[in-house]
C-alpha cells in the first residue's frame, strides 16, 4: 500500500499538534492537507466560526488573500507563452496610465519632490515585486505616498473588495500617484499582482475573472475558486477573524452574513482577491508540482514553472528590501512565489515554494521531496505565527524514508 513515505503515527501527531490551537481558542476551526508521491492526508478539526455548531470540512470556502498572487502569476505566463505580453517589454502600450513615472527623491518626502524614473516598468518587474510600489511596514502619518495611496483606496490593506473602484478607475488613481522606488530597485510587497490583473484583461481582452475561469479554474475542475462566493455555496463559507490591535482580542473581520465577499467585486483583486477551498488549492498546487500538467492536460509549460519557481531577486535587491526580518537570507522571491534558497530549519528545503494568505492560509510545494502543504483557517495571522510554524514542522517531520 503507497503510503507516500510518510509515518502514520507521525501523522496521528500533526493531527495533535494542530487540534490544540483548536483547543486553545487560537482558531475555531482549520483544515490541513499533506499529500506525498500522490498519496494524500487531508485532516478537518474544528468548527467554521466561533460559539457555532457548523464543522469545518474539506470543502469550507476560504478568503485565501495572498495565495491569489500565484495564480495571477500563472495567468500571466500563460500571456507570455502566447507572446501577447513579453517579460521585459515596458507595460506602457497597456497600461498607458503607468506610462513616464515618477519617483520620490525619499519615502517620507513630499509627493512634489520627485525624479524621472530611470527606465519604464516592465512585466517582469511586476511578477517579482519590483515596479518601485507596494505596501510598506511605515505608519502612514509619516509617509505622504502611504496616506496618499490609502486615501486613493488602491488596496494598500488587508483585501476588502466591496471598497475598491473599477480596474480602469484603479489604475488611474495609481498612475497618478509617484513610485515609491526606482524600478528594479528592490522588492516592495503586494501591488504589482494588482496590477497584473488589469494587465491580464487587457492583454486577453476579456475581464480578469474570466480569463482565470476559463483557462485555470474549469480546466483544474477548481469549482469553488472565484472572486465572491454565490449564495448557494454561502454556508460553506467560514467566518474571518483578526487580532484588534488596541485589544489583542480576535474580532470578526467579515461575516458570512453581509460578507464583502457576497457579490462580486468591482475590482476582482489579482494580490488578494480570490476565494478557494483546500481540494481545490491542492488541484493548481498539483499542476505547478507536475511541472504545468494536469490530469494529463497542459496547463502551462515545464519552462515556465521552472523559472516561476527560481529565486528571480539579485543580492542588490535582497540588500534593500525586507518583508520580516531576516527573510531574505533564507528565501527568494520567483514570480508569484516565495522559494527556499537555504536549509536552515526542517520544512525548509531548498527548492520548495509557494505562498501564505494573511487572512489564515498557506501553501509550499516541494518539488525534491515531491511533497504538497496546505493549511486553511480564517484567523489572520503571519506565516512566523506559531501555529503556522507548527504545521510545516509537524507536516516535514512525518516523513519517513
Amino acid at each position: 500500500m503507497n503510503s507516500g513515505g510518510l509515518s502514520k503515527a507521525r501523522l496521528a501527531r500533526v493531527h495533535d499538534v494542530m487540534a490544540s490551537y483548536v483547543e486553545r481558542g487560537d482558531v475555531p476551526g482549520l483544515v490541513t492537507l499533506v499529500s506525498r508521491r500522490g498519496e494524500i492526508h487531508i485532516d478537518e478539526i474544528g468548527m467554521q466560526a466561533f460559539g457555532k455548531s457548523v464543522p469545518i470540512r474539506h470543502d469550507t470556502i476560504f478568503r485565501i488573500s495572498s495565495m491569489t498572487k500565484p495564480i495571477t502569476a500563472v495567468a500571466t505566463m500563460m500571456l507570455v507563452e502566447e507572446c501577447k505580453i513579453r517579460l521585459d517589454e515596458p507595460v506602457d502600450t497597456l497600461l498607458p496610465e503607468l506610462a513616464d513615472r515618477k519617483v520620490l527623491k525619499r519615502l517620507d518626502g513630499p509627493l512634489e519632490e520627485t525624479v524621472p524614473a530611470e527606465r519604464p516598468i516592465t512585466v517582469r518587474d511586476l511578477l517579482t515585486f519590483c515596479m518601485g510600489f507596494g505596501q510598506m511596514m511605515q505608519p502612514p502619518d509619516v509617509c505622504p505616498i502611504l496616506e496618499a495611496a490609502n486615501e486613493q483606496q488602491i488596496g494598500m490593506g488587508p483585501p476588502s473588495p466591496l471598497h475598491m473602484p473599477t480596474p480602469d478607475e484603479w489604475v488611474a488613481r495609481l498612475g497618478r500617484l509617484p513610485l515609491m522606488y526606482q524600478p528594479g530597485e528592490r522588492w516592495v510587497y503586494n501591488t504589482g499582482s494588482d496590477v497584473l490583473g488589469v494587465l491580464i484583461a487587457r492583454a486577453s481582452g476579456q475581464s480578469f475573472e474570466t480569463f482565470l475561469r476559463e483557462r485555470l479554474f474549469e480546466p483544474l475542475g477548481m469549482k469553488d475558486t472565484s472572486f465572491s462566493v454565490p449564495k448557494a455555496s454561502r454556508e460553506r463559507l467560514a467566518t474571518s477573524y483578526w487580532t484588534d490591535a488596541s485589544t489583542g482580542e480576535l474580532t470578526v473581520y467579515d461575516e458570512v452574513v453581509g460578507s464583502q465577499w457576497s457579490q462580486p467585486p468591482a475590482f476582482p483583486s489579482g494580490a488578494g482577491g480570490l476565494v478557494s477551498t483546500i481540494d481545490d488549492y491542492l488541484a493548481f498546487a498539483q499542476m505547478l508540482l507536475s511541472q504545468g500538467k494536469y490530469n494529463g492536460t497542459r496547463i502551462l509549460s515545464r519552462l515556465s514553472v521552472e523559472t516561476m519557481t527560481t529565486d528571480q531577486l539579485t543580492p542588490a535587491q535582497k540588500a534593500v528590501s525586507s518583508l520580516v526580518p531576516g527573510f531574505f537570507n533564507s528565501h527568494g522571491w520567483g514570480f508569484g512565489v516565495s522559494v527556499v534558497t537555504r536549509r536552515d530549519d526542517i520544512s525548509a528545503v531548498p527548492g520548495r515554494y509557494g505562498w501564505d494568505g494573511g487572512l489564515g492560509t498557506s501553501w509550499y510545494s516541494d518539488p525534491r521531496e515531491d511533497m504538497i502543504t496546505i493549511l486553511m483557517s480564517q484567523c489572520a495571522f503571519s506565516s512566523s505565527h506559531p501555529a503556522n510554524v507548527a504545521f510545516w514542522t509537524s507536516a516535514y517531520q512525518a516523513i519517513d524514508d
